[in-house]
């Protein structure tokens, strides 16, 4: 929605973006995740809130809390600044969940420190602009850190729990017997297994290795044989599990509301699940590299 194609590979214009917003609050899907950091993804969301005169009642809007991505500032008093920005475009006086976005810019001792941006997250939700407050981060061992401190309600994984890598299992089990609301984003790995390993050989916003890209043309092979799309047994994969709440999937266009929701009902026959287990899951940190550039 934000318009990044430096990640993503393709823009998105504001009109799309607003019809696609438009869209989702007319569908049975009531949950809806951005961030400041989404370039323009807020302001986006923001102008259709508006014209709808707020978060209707039944639908669930979650933003994050980002460092200044020019300086790298990630203090407390950023925080503020960034959650008071995300308040003004959406044009919403409390954030319903609001998450520590990338944490792993920082350092775990910093964000838990007196005055450090845990206690500045801590301080809005008691002024009530934040109802709820969650971590949202990459490498697992981090986010587990996290979710031990008993600070958070709710915690997202990205590109850490598909059919091609399983690294955050670990994760989902500890924040299951916590009792944490367990979001996955990116059950398509940004992209490859949405459209395929042929037309988008990326996973985790970067070049694809290898390894990666064979096992998703055994996956892609199997649903082929099978009659179910590689897209539909991807995302019930993450919206199968009993661990996770909610999946997050990026969508760009109004038409991709329904092609979401008809993946999500396709029926995946039993042997092809016995069949996609089999193929052997990566189970280390997707980008490892990708911030050394």
């Amino acid at each position: 929605l934000g318009d990044m194609p430096a990640t993503f590979a393709f823009s998105v214009s504001e009109a799309e973006a607003c019809a696609t917003v438009r869209a989702f609050f007319r569908s049975p899907i009531n949950f809806i995740d951005t961030a400041r950091s989404y370039r323009d993804s807020e302001r986006r969301i923001g102008i259709v809130l508006r014209e709808l005169g707020g978060i209707p009642a039944g639908y669930v809007l979650a933003s994050k809390a980002d460092r200044d991505e020019t300086t790298g500032d990630f203090s407390g008093s950023q925080m503020r600044r960034s959650v008071e920005r995300s308040l003004q475009l959406l044009g919403v006086d409390q954030l319903p969940i609001c998450y520590l976005h990338d944490p792993e810019h920082t350092t775990f001792t910093h964000v838990m420190a007196p005055g450090g941006p845990l206690d500045v997250l801590r301080r809005m939700r008691e002024e009530g602009l934040i109802a709820h407050l969650g971590v949202a981060g990459g490498p697992i061992d981090m986010s587990i850190a996290y979710v031990e401190s008993g600070a958070f309600d709710a915690v997202i994984t990205h590109n850490r729990y598909t059919l091609l890598n399983q690294s955050a299992a670990p994760l989902l089990d500890l924040a299951a017997a916590r009792g944490l609301a367990v979001v996955n984003a990116a059950p398509y790995g940004s992209g490859i297994l949405a459209k395929g390993p042929a037309a988008y050989a990326r996973y985790a916003y970067q070049d694809a290795p290898p390894e990666l890209l064979e096992r998703a043309r055994r996956l892609e092979a199997l649903c082929r044989r099978h009659q179910a799309p590689l897209a539909a047994v991807a995302l019930q994969f993450s919206l199968r599990d009993p661990r996770i709440h909610s999946t997050i999937v990026g969508m760009s266009r109004p038409e991709r509301i329904e092609q979401t929701i008809a993946l999500a009902r396709h029926p995946v026959p039993n042997e092809l699940w016995d069949e996609v287990r089999a193929v052997p899951a990566a189970h280390d940190n997707p980008e490892a590299e990708r911030w050394r550039r």
